[in-house]
Parts: structure tokens; sequence; C-alpha cells
């Protein structure tokens, strides 16, 4: 019971994480990747700061930074960048080979098996997302697949990453720190290649303060406390949720029609999930793991 409320508390993040691209089109103003990715990182992580009050020992600041690059600020930058300069679904589809990557990561940086099924599941989920959101309408924008690629390995490699440096501090600590971090690392990129913010709408606030305190705050508070208690690669494969909720929102939200590959897009999609779980309960790779992370 405990590991099953976990994965649904952890799932819960990338469920909400897939309500970034309509948020994104539908309520921010277009061609601010940076300031944007800015405004929902440092905000939320002021915020919890304020409310943990409390900052990294000396030795972590490094570290700290480090994750919040990996995690928030390239990896968001890039996102913004994919998402304006691709069509939704081949910015998800590309984004989707995160868990593959994370699957090769944890092997080298955590020594964990690299298990067929999770493989496979991996390849999978790929697929799914593929089906559920590739159109006809689909271009290859190589600044845009670039961006796509990208965001995924910094993503992939800041999960490894807080998987294998864990502080003894709360997860709301550590978010605050990554999110402050992440947010002050953009501030200086924003400013100098961006133009100046036009004067926003109340529909551009009300999208960015969704970004961040949702979207940011409390999602990768439940995200790192995953991070900690859920092998990386069925943590990652949990990010295939993102595009079966933006499918259901575009559906439900905007009218947009359901097609008979998309169903089955969405089936593979919680099959390689399921699958990624599965295989993360093996015997060998927790015993390896458990050895290799005491051993770090």
């Amino acid at each position: 019971m405990p590991r099953t409320i976990d994965l649904l508390l952890t799932a819960l993040a990338p469920a909400i994480w897939g309500s970034t691209y309509i948020v994104t089109t539908e309520f921010l103003p277009d061609g601010y990747p940076l300031s944007v990715a800015m405004l929902r990182a440092l905000p939320a992580g002021l915020l919890l700061l304020l409310m943990v009050r409390r900052l990294p020992d000396p030795g972590w600041w490094g570290r700290v930074f480090l994750l919040g690059a990996l995690n928030f600020s390239v990896f968001w930058a890039l996102l913004f960048v994919a998402a304006y300069r691709l069509p939704g679904g081949v910015a998800a589809t590309v984004g989707a080979v995160q868990p593959l990557i994370v699957i090769f990561l944890a092997y080298f940086f955590l020594r964990k098996s690299i298990l067929a099924l999770s493989v496979l599941a991996a390849i999978g989920g790929m697929g799914g997302v593929a089906l559920l959101v590739l159109g006809p309408e689909a271009a290859l924008d190589p600044v845009g697949i670039a961006a796509g690629l990208g965001g995924a390995l910094s993503m992939a490699a800041g999960t490894v990453l807080s998987r294998r440096w864990q502080p003894p501090v709360s997860p709301l600590t550590f978010t605050a720190w990554q999110l402050t971090a992440g947010g002050l690392l953009l501030l200086p990129l924003a400013l100098w290649i961006e133009p100046p913010l036009p004067a926003l709408t109340a529909e551009n606030v009300m999208g960015l303060a969704y970004l961040g305190l949702i979207g940011a705050a409390f999602t990768y508070l439940l995200w790192f406390r995953g991070v900690s208690r859920i092998e990386p690669s069925a943590l990652s494969a949990l990010g295939f949720l993102s595009p079966v909720t933006a499918l259901l929102l575009g559906w439900s939200v905007l009218g947009q029609d359901l097609t008979v590959l998309q169903i089955i897009g969405f089936l593979t999609v919680l099959t390689s999930v399921w699958l990624s779980q599965i295989a993360s309960r093996g015997p060998s790779a927790s015993l390896q793991g458990s050895e290799t992370e005491k051993a770090a």
C-alpha cells in the first residue's frame, strides 16, 4: 500500500504537467520562453524558501545549482522553445525519449541494472505517445527538435542526480532550493537575451500563477518526494502521463476529437507505465540499487 500511495502521488505531478502546453499557448504571451520559465520558477522557489526558512549547507551549493539548472533552467527553457517552435504532438513525442535516457543514465550513475522489460516499456511508451499526439500537421523544425531532445536529456540527468544526491532535508526544502536556484540562473539570461515582457493581461497573470504555484511548487514537491522513493526507470515512465493529460484536456476543453489511433496510443501508454512498474520490482535490481546507493 505505501508503494501504491507513492506512485499515485508522484503520478499526479506529470498528469498536471500535461496542462503546460495548453496554458502556454492559450494564456501566455508568445515568444518569451526564458522569461516565462524564470517567472515560473523564481517566485515559486522564493515562496517555498520563506516557508522552510533554510538555506543549503556550504557543501551543497554547487549541487543545488547544478540540479536547479538541469531540472528547471535548462529543461524549462528548452521545453518552452520546443513548445513555441513545434506542434504540440511533435514536442511531446520528442520529449518522450526521457525515460529511455534515464534508464541508461541510472546505469552509469547509480549502477542500476538495464532490464529488458524497462527498455521495452520505455520504447512502447514513446510509440504510444506518438500515436496519441502526432498528426498530419507534424513539422520537424530542427531547432525545435534539438530543444526537445536537449530538454529530455536535461530532465533525465536531473532526475538521476536528484536520486544520487539526497540531502538530509524534507522534499519541500529540496524543492525550494532547486526552484530558487533554477530561477536565479534563468534571470540574467531572460534579461540579456529576450526583450522586456509586454504589459501582462489578467490571463497572463493567471497562467503564470498556475504554472508557478501548481505546475512548479506543488508538482515538483510531489516529484522529488517520488525521486527518493521510486526506482528511476519506474519514476520517469510516469512522465508518459503528461501527453495523456494533454490529450484529455484537448478533448474535454477544446472539443478535439479522439481517433482510433489515439485510443490505441492511450492504452499503449498505460500498458508501458504498468510494465515499467513491474520491471522496477525485480529483486536483483532492487538489491543492486540499494547496495550501490549505500556505497555512494
